[in-house]
């Protein structure tokens, strides 16, 4: 079984709105055994809607429509498709009623654009939605199973799952899709392809790999096809079982996992608190640490030093550490660890300083140079980097890795 996502809006295609509808919908498919064979974004135009639906009837089995439902004028996917299937929109009762609760709940009146949602292609299924005032729809021509939700996210993820993803199960086929992410960081994409390609090429028949790299991370994706889930399980985790094997210094997480997630357990598992030191980074790395619900357990604070006078005088750097070695060297981001984490009383502190570009660099210390320490009951440790030339890329590089240096130290010191 097979699918494709249509997502309707002006919005999307001028860049105002971020589709993530069609990401979401995607993961939800591919869960069930529907492979998704093309993503569209097209106009509010009536020739779009039916150029698109042309393509998408003739080829797959489900086309999931979002977007274009609302009670404004610009909203015109349900007239693009009473028009498209031949037929008339007619007011229904049941949905109408709705519309009308919905309303009177949020302590407004009726009008006629609220009327008007309440009309709906004649050949169509209401789907109901609890959520807001425009329906969805199915609808059944040829051989395609044809879903219209609205383009709200919190509305659309209601309908998929309580009423789309239940339909779609009982007409699925045997097919069965197992994902499993794996998170990698410490190497460029091309190296890390030459380090596991006798691995890659010994993958079973049923499993592919796929590398999505960002900036300081690398997803593998093994994705596992077929009948048998049982056995599908079984090849993925034996091939995962041989890969850390191969790269067990580089994988730092699982799946949906994140760096900051990962810390965020250690810590509290082991008791232990944190702070930061950065300068390259501009609490680029606090701001990570801090998007995890409940990181006040463990984290006590940041100080952003990206002056050499806030290293002095907040950090306690040494002025002849600055002057002999410079800003950006292992000396002095040493000490940034090392004063933050006695100015915040932690049992772990992370410090970055380097030259995150465009300009800056010198023959020594060229554009992406960053040296990261990392500061425990231990003592201090430092590693030298050179990122890249591009400032944003080298901002996300150098947070990451001092994320991925202190997940390492912490699973060292819980042994």
């Amino acid at each position: 079984m097979n699918a494709i996502i249509i997502t309707i809006g002006n919005e999307i295609l001028i860049g105002q709105t971020v589709d993530t509808n069609s990401a979401w919908i995607a993961q939800e498919l591919n869960l069930i055994g529907i492979e998704v064979s093309k993503i569209i974004s097209i106009l509010d135009e009536k020739e779009e809607i039916s150029r698109a639906l042309d393509e998408a009837i003739s080829s797959v089995d489900f086309v999931i429509i979002t977007g274009g439902l609302g009670p404004t004028n610009d909203d015109i996917t349900k007239k693009a498709l009473a028009d498209y299937f031949g037929v008339k929109l007619v007011q229904d009762d049941q949905v109408l009623e709705h519309i009308d609760k919905l309303v009177t709940k949020r302590k407004a009146e009726m009008n006629e654009r609220n009327i008007k949602q309440a009309e709906i292609p004649e050949n169509c299924t209401v789907l109901k939605n609890n959520l807001g005032t425009a329906p969805g729809m199915l609808f059944k021509h040829k051989n395609a199973t044809i879903v219209s939700l609205p383009g709200v996210p919190f509305e659309m993820r209601e309908l998929m799952n309580t009423q789309v993803i239940p339909l779609m199960k009982q007409t699925t086929s045997d097919l069965q899709i197992i994902h499993k992410n794996i998170l990698t960081q410490g190497l460029p994409e091309s190296k890390l392809a030459e380090v596991l390609e006798p691995w890659e090429n010994n993958l079973p028949s049923c499993i592919s790999l796929a590398y999505l790299p960002s900036p300081g991370l690398i997803k593998l994706r093994l994705t596992a096809k077929g009948s048998n889930k049982s056995l599908l399980e079984e090849a993925i985790n034996s091939s995962l079982d041989k890969l850390k094997k191969v790269i067990p210094e580089l994988i730092c997480g699982y799946n949906s996992e994140t760096l900051e997630e990962l810390i965020g357990t250690l810590l509290k598992e082991q008791g232990k608190t944190l702070s930061t030191a950065e300068s390259c980074t501009g609490g680029n790395i606090a701001s990570l640490i801090t998007s995890i619900a409940g990181s006040s357990a463990y984290y006590q604070g940041s100080v952003v030093a990206y002056s050499n006078e806030i290293k002095e005088n907040v950090l306690k750097v040494k002025g002849c550490s600055l002057n002999e070695y410079g800003a950006v060297s292992k000396q002095v981001v040493e000490e940034m660890a090392i004063g933050v984490k006695k100015l915040y009383k932690t049992d772990l502190a992370i410090a970055t300083s380097g030259i995150a570009g465009p300009t800056g660099g010198t023959f020594e210390k060229p554009i992406g140079t960053t040296w990261i320490a990392i500061a425990d009951s231990n003592g201090v440790y430092a590693e030298k980097y050179i990122f890249g030339d591009q400032r944003e890329r080298n901002i996300k590089r150098a947070s990451l890795t001092a994320l991925n240096m202190l997940q390492k130290r912490l699973l060292a010191t819980n042994l």
